[in-house]
């Protein structure tokens, strides 16, 4: 994997985080929660 398909990842990456944070009912997130969404993210990745 070159380093720019890496970069291309890890921003795609960041954006889900934002999708789920803007378009999510709550306001505020606890560490765990965060935790658990990151996990959720990083094993989907692991499937694709």
């Amino acid at each position: 994997m070159t380093e720019r398909e890496m970069q291309s990842i890890k921003m795609s990456t960041l954006y889900e985080l934002r999708l789920i944070f803007t378009t999510g009912e709550k306001q505020e997130y606890t560490k765990e929660e965060i935790v658990e969404l990151l996990d959720k993210i990083a094993m989907a990745k692991e499937r694709e």
